[in-house]
């Protein structure tokens, strides 16, 4: 650690990409890595897809500017392995196997499930049905498309599986939306905190710890998640292998799956994020457990994607996505 650190800091910047300050707490992730290690970061992009974060890495091979890490949704990770380099963390044994390649080349970072939040105005959803009436018009959105935003992809998976569709078949998901579309209620705005404090997606398809009231900062903010409905997923990092500040990026991955106090586990923590590293910090007692004591509670048997699923998820929103929504 002490040579990574002498070379991440000789290299004295870091890029990373589509990371919104308010997202999972990462303004204070990385205002708490600049300070640690005295390294600037770079943020570019901060509203942009996980697609958007792998054209990036091509259209940038080979200059400074090119994203050192990504944070990225699985299907888009699973689909670009190639251009990742193989990095295992000092904390290793701490991530469950599941939620990492084997040989490092990506591993999942924090996550939550996925929630409908919306504005005290519409009364109480208790179904998606619901959604169809007319009091919706213009209002249903999605955080970034579905065919490139990790969080739009699992939005229509939840409206699946509400819908009762399976893990392995999208279908009646993107069927709900193609029947939103025809009432005139989706809204093709990819939500973000700006939109909703704006007013113009009051109600939107996301991770539990950004529909969090605390989050999105407006009065009244309700969340719904359908009964026995409850969507898991896990971003991921991953090292670009022509990383212009490879040292620096190592060492931001260090600190991200650091379990300090102020390390990045417990910071996603403290942002309504469920680090991945949870239950050994739990047994460690290395856990931030107010932070730990916000998150909502989880209800029935939580549902995550195997790879195959997440992948033929993507595949059949880039077929049929836009014939269904137009």
């Amino acid at each position: 650690m002490n040579a990574l650190v002498a070379a991440a800091k000789k290299e004295g910047t870091l890029n990373v990409i589509a990371l919104p300050p308010t997202w999972a707490n990462y303004g204070t992730i990385i205002n708490t890595f600049e300070k640690q290690y005295g390294i600037t970061v770079n943020s570019t992009l901060p509203d942009g897809t996980s697609q958007q974060e792998v054209d990036a890495v091509k259209s940038e091979a080979g200059s400074p500017k090119a994203p050192d890490v990504l944070d990225i949704g699985m299907a888009v990770a699973l689909a670009n392995t190639s251009l990742f380099a193989p990095y295992e963390v000092s904390t290793w044994s701490s991530i469950p196997a599941a939620q990492k390649a084997p040989n490092g080349i990506w591993v999942q970072d924090y996550g939550g499930y996925m929630a409908i939040g919306y504005e005290a105005k519409f009364g109480t959803i208790t179904s998606l049905s619901q959604l169809l009436s007319s009091k919706f018009k213009g209002a249903v959105a999605l955080n970034g498309n579905p065919t490139s935003a990790n969080a739009g992809l699992n939005g229509v998976m939840m409206a699946n599986l509400a819908e009762g569709g399976t893990a392995s078949d999208i279908s009646k998901g993107v069927n709900f939306f193609h029947q939103l579309k025809a009432a005139g209620n989706f809204n093709p705005i990819s939500a973000t905190g700006a939109t909703i404090k704006a007013g113009s997606t009051p109600v939107v398809f996301n991770w539990d710890y950004l529909n969090l009231p605390s989050y999105v900062g407006v009065s009244g903010w309700k969340v719904f998640v359908p009964q026995g409905v409850a969507l898991g997923g896990y971003y991921a990092q991953a090292i670009n292998k022509q990383a212009p500040h490879p040292a620096a990026a190592r060492l931001w991955e260090e600190f991200l799956y650091s379990q300090a106090a102020s390390g990045g586990q417990n910071l996603w923590l403290q942002g309504g994020a469920r680090p991945v590293e949870q239950l050994a910090m739990a047994n460690n007692g290395s856990i931030d457990k107010s932070a730990a004591a916000k998150l909502p509670t989880v209800t029935g048997t939580p549902v995550f994607l195997t790879q195959a699923q997440s992948t033929d998820a993507a595949d059949y929103l880039a077929a049929n996505w836009a014939k269904a929504i137009g």
